[in-house]
């Protein structure tokens, strides 16, 4: 009898345990399942999708759209470059001073050297190109005397320092002007004699050479002036280019005058004596 009870018993216990390990077993393996479905690639973006409409995709959409902002910043940026309105320079003032300046400095350069060719007339300024030295120092003789018209065929030339005036008569006499001063107490006397034919042909073709040369140097401003109005381009308005060409124009025939009619009266003083 207790050996049957015991046989019950034993029996009991081991389907007890038969249940017991078939239920774990059971519940690993729905685990596992609902573990293996909720990371499937399928459901999971379903689930994240319906679940973190909110979280996860607008990241990565808020990230596209910045990439596509700033592709298009830099699109329009180099668009509003490309087709930009380049602000007006108005460089008609500068030009033309420029070109004034340097016309104005080959009129004065020629009138210099027209200065130095002698006529039959007596000027103030036809020794102001003569190189007077005293004491190893070279200076015009206009910086180291004064230089006066006693009529129309006469000079006074009276140096500062007395003692500089052997010097003065060597440097006029060395000059190609074929003067031949006097002493007179502390001041040379030049009496201008009259013009041979010779001389009177050779001095009006240096004129006509100075001529030349002062045309050219203005024609060279005005070409300068030309070009810098070429360079400018875009940047200068079309219509003020052209007003600004014209003036350029103008100034240079005024100049070109100006030298002829300096020359041309130069040419008269040498041919009448």
């Amino acid at each position: 009898m207790a050996l049957l009870h015991l046989r019950r018993t034993i029996s009991s216990r081991n389907s007890f345990l038969f249940l017991l390990r078939s239920s774990t077993s059971f519940t690993k393996a729905r685990t596992f399942s609902n573990t293996t479905t909720l990371f499937s690639p399928h459901l999971l973006s379903n689930s994240v999708s319906h679940k973190l409409p909110s979280a996860t995709l607008p990241s990565f959409d808020f990230l596209k759209q910045s990439r596509r902002g700033f592709a298009k910043g830099k699109n329009k940026s180099k668009d509003d470059s490309a087709g930009g309105t380049v602000e007006s320079v108005d460089i008609g003032p500068t030009v033309k001073a420029t070109a004034k300046s340097q016309m104005d400095a080959a009129v004065v350069a020629l009138s210099r050297e027209l200065q130095k060719l002698r006529t039959g007339r007596a000027s103030a300024g036809m020794l102001d190109h003569i190189i007077v030295e005293t004491d190893g120092v070279k200076l015009p003789l206009n910086r180291s005397a004064v230089v006066s018209v006693m009529d129309a065929k006469t000079l006074s030339v009276n140096p500062y320092d007395p003692n500089t005036l052997k010097q003065l008569e060597n440097a006029i006499v060395s000059s190609p002007l074929g003067l031949n001063p006097q002493r007179d107490g502390d001041r040379l006397i030049a009496v201008i004699p009259p013009l041979t034919k010779e001389h009177t042909q050779a001095m009006c073709k240096v004129v006509a050479k100075s001529c030349e040369d002062c045309r050219q140097s203005i024609r060279r401003a005005r070409q300068k002036a030309m070009d810098t109005v070429k360079k400018a381009g875009s940047s200068f308005a079309k219509d003020d280019a052209k007003k600004l060409e014209k003036e350029i124009e103008e100034m240079t025939k005024k100049f070109v005058k100006s030298a002829e009619d300096m020359c041309n009266q130069k040419e008269k003083e040498i041919k009448t004596g």
